[in-house]
C-alpha cells in the first residue's frame, strides 16, 4: 500500500520525506511489538493500526484522484473537509470539552491559532527543503496529541467496534485523501503522510510502555483537557484549510480552465463547494445513526 504514495521522491526534499515516512513505519511496528511483550492490549494495537490503515488509504485514493479538474476538486475537498469538521466536533471536541470546559475550550482555541501560526511560518519556510509541508506537520501535530491522551485512558476506552471505528476513520480517511491531493497538486510526495498515520500509535504506544510517572501527568483532567483541545484545535484547522474556495487565486481558480468569464464558473462552482461540504458532513451523521450512535 504505502509504494504507491511514493511520487516526487528525486529531489531530496522528497527522499527525506520518503526515508522520515518508512522510519516512522517501523517504529510503530517496533513499539507494537513492544505492547504486545508487555501486555498492553489488542485495544490499543487496534486503535492504532485502524488509524494507520484510515490515512495512508485516504492517501491513496487521495492520490489516485489528483487530476487537475476544477469540479473534482471542489468536491474532493468538500466531501473531505464537510466530514473532517463533523467527526471533530462529534468525537473530538466533547472529549476536551467533557474533561474540563474551559481548559478544553483553551486548548482547542490554542490548536487552532497554532495552526494559523503554523501556515505563517510555514510560508516562511517554503523555499526550503523540509520534510514535511504545512498540512502534514498539521495532521501530525494533532495525532500525537490525540495519541497521547489515548495512550492513557485506553482502559477505559469502549471497545474497538464500528463506533469507535467510525469516530477514526471518518477523520484519519477523509485528511489523508485530501492532504494527498494537495500534496500531488504542489509536486510534493504523499510518502510524508506515513509519518501523520503513524503519530497516533507512536504517541499512544509509546506513553503505555513509559510507565506509571508520565501516564499519571498526562492522567490529569486539566492536562487531558489542554492536550485533547488541542489536539481538537489542530484538527478543526487543517479541516476547515481544505473547505472548497471558490475565489479568486484560489486552489479551485488555479485549475479551472475556461475561454469564457472565471467569475460565471466559480460562482457555478460555489453551489458544488456547499453541497459538497454539506453531503460529507451527512454522511458521517448518517453512518453515525446506522451504527446506533442516537
Amino acid at each position: 500500500m504505502t509504494d504507491t504514495l511514493d511520487q516526487s521522491v528525486d529531489t531530496a526534499e522528497g527522499r527525506r520525506a520518503l526515508h522520515l515516512g518508512w522510519a516512522s513505519v517501523l517504529a510503530l511496528v517496533v513499539l507494537s511489538g513492544l505492547a504486545v511483550a508487555a501486555g498492553v492490549g489488542v485495544k490499543l494495537l487496534g486503535i492504532s493500526w485502524v488509524a494507520f490503515v484510515a490515512m495512508v488509504s485516504g492517501a491513496v485514493l487521495g492520490k489516485r484522484g489528483s487530476v487537475e479538474h476544477a469540479g473534482g476538486l471542489v468536491w474532493g475537498y468538500g466531501l473531505a473537509s464537510g466530514a473532517m469538521i463533523t467527526s471533530a466536533a462529534a468525537f473530538i471536541v466533547p472529549g476536551a470539552i467533557g474533561h474540563h470546559p474551559a481548559f478544553g475550550g483553551f486548548g482547542i482555541a490554542a490548536g487552532v491559532v497554532t495552526g494559523f501560526a503554523g501556515h505563517t511560518v510555514g510560508h516562511r519556510l517554503a523555499h526550503r527543503d523540509l520534510p514535511l509541508d504545512n498540512t502534514a506537520a498539521a495532521i501530525t501535530a494533532h495525532a500525537l496529541t490525540a495519541g497521547l491522551i489515548i495512550g492513557v485512558v485506553y482502559t477505559g476506552m469502549p471497545e474497538l467496534g464500528p463506533l469507535l471505528g467510525l469516530a477514526i476513520v471518518s477523520h484519519k480517511g477523509p485528511a489523508g485523501y485530501a492532504a494527498a491531493r494537495r500534496l500531488v497538486r504542489n509536486g510534493r510526495t504523499p510518502a510524508m503522510l506515513l509519518l501523520p498515520a503513524a503519530a497516533v500509535g507512536l504517541a499512544a504506544l509509546g506513553v503505555a510502555l513509559l510507565g506509571p510517572a508520565v501516564q499519571s501527568f498526562l492522567s490529569t483532567p486539566l492536562v487531558r483537557a489542554l492536550v485533547f483541545g488541542f489536539a481538537a484545535g489542530i484538527f478543526l484547522h487543517v479541516a476547515m484549510d481544505f473547505l472548497p474556495r471558490c475565489e479568486i487565486g484560489s486552489e479551485v481558480h488555479e485549475v479551472v480552465k475556461t475561454d469564457g468569464d472565471a467569475h460565471e464558473v466559480l460562482d457555478r462552482l460555489r453551489i458544488h463547494a456547499v453541497g459538497s461540504t454539506v453531503l460529507g458532513g451527512a454522511a458521517v451523521f448518517t453512518v453515525w445513526l446506522v451504527l446506533g450512535g442516537a
